[in-house]
């Protein structure tokens, strides 16, 4: 399922990733590079699969590493509201 950002969150690209502002509650996440290149793919209307596979070929990192990671993101980031 593609990721989407609710309204109350801000976002911008640093040269470390990715900050977004959650408006609601004033509180800053920081995406390091890995986490902003997975958001940036499911954010496109990628699969978790799509992401996990981008980290694979970006990060030299295992598949089944990359995905349980996306997994995780992906939770973490509905759970705490930012993204649906």
């Amino acid at each position: 399922m593609a990721l989407r950002f609710g309204d109350n969150v801000s976002t911008a690209e640093t040269d470390y990733g990715t900050v977004l502002l959650d408006e609601r509650a004033g509180a800053y996440w920081e995406l390091n590079p890995t986490a902003t290149l997975a958001v940036r793919t499911l954010l496109d209307g990628g699969e978790e699969s799509d992401a996990a596979a981008a980290l694979v070929r970006e990060f030299d990192i295992e598949r089944a590493q990359a995905l349980r990671d996306v997994e995780t993101l992906v939770r973490e980031l509905r759970t705490s509201g930012l993204a649906s």
